[in-house]
């Protein structure tokens, strides 16, 4: 499961999804994770109201299960839930190593059933029905 963290420094979730000059890609599974990439965005991000900067992001998440940030506005969590990623708003800015060793975790466990949901992206919908 690949999952994205808005950046400022590429070490810690301390960005606006629409203002983070990084957004810091990894794939996540229980047995560990991996970087993937870092996609850096150039300098004209603090326009308000310039939804033009968002699409860059969304192309760069778009194969993505979740994505946190330090905060998002309405349109841009519109469209980052519209891709099937579920965005996730961290209180306080957090290092991304501590933030994937706990969803390392959970995935060894019982995942609630929002993150089975945004485990299954991508993956072909089967039904499993009982033979009567």
């Amino acid at each position: 499961m690949k999952v994205a963290f808005a950046t400022q420094d590429q070490q810690r979730v301390d960005a606006h999804f629409g203002w983070a000059k990084h957004i810091a890609i990894y794939d996540v599974q229980p047995e560990g994770f991996s970087f993937v990439q870092d996609v850096h965005f150039g300098e004209d991000l603090a326009e308000d109201g310039n939804e033009d900067k968002l699409a860059p992001k969304l192309e760069a998440i778009h194969d993505c299960a979740i994505l946190y940030v330090a905060a998002i506005g309405g349109s841009g969590a519109a469209r980052v839930v519209a891709l099937k990623i579920h965005p996730i708003k961290v209180p306080q800015p957090e290092p991304i190593l501590d933030i994937l060793e706990k969803l390392q975790e959970v995935l060894k466990g019982t995942p609630p059933p929002w993150l089975r949901k945004a485990l299954a992206k991508g993956q072909p919908v089967t039904h499993d029905f009982d033979d009567e």
